[in-house]
């Protein structure tokens, strides 16, 4: 099973992705689609026992995210590119458009680094600079 860094821990990752060449979804578990896949196996949707979250690419227009994605108990953002900034973009729109309130980046699946390095590095600054939806004011206007 995989691991992630979710909220400073190293964690197994319990949702499992479904090759592309996969016919049908597996009953239980829970499961991460991506769009195409979530149109494919619509009809099969409604028998599975178990969560089903959505994943998006960081090019995914708003306006192609079915409504009823909205609701489902997570959204993932795959990043292809480290400097690619759209996704962070995309999940705005979520939270301030849809009001989708799973929307916050508290998970990190990373390749080919130590998760446990990385966890220790995120102590490495006590405050952020820019604003969030956690923290309004910037840095410079807290001082």
């Amino acid at each position: 099973m995989a691991q992630l860094l979710k909220e400073g821990l190293v964690i197994e990752d319990s949702w499992q992705t479904i090759d592309s060449d996969t016919e049908t979804l597996p009953t239980t578990g829970e499961l991460l689609l991506t769009l195409d896949q979530w149109q494919q196996f619509a009809p099969q949707l409604p028998q599975h026992s178990g969560n089903i979250g959505i994943l998006l690419d960081t090019d995914t227009e708003l306006e192609d995210i079915p409504s009823q994605c909205l609701e489902l108990p997570l959204i993932t953002i795959s990043f292809s590119k480290f400097a690619d900034g759209r996704g962070f973009s995309l999940a705005r729109l979520l939270r301030e458009r849809h009001n989708y309130q799973g929307c916050g980046f508290n998970s990190f699946q990373i390749a080919g680094i130590d998760l446990a390095e990385a966890a220790n590095s995120l102590q490495d600054f006590s405050e952020a600079y820019q604003s969030s939806v956690e923290q309004p004011a910037p840095l410079f206007k807290r001082r």
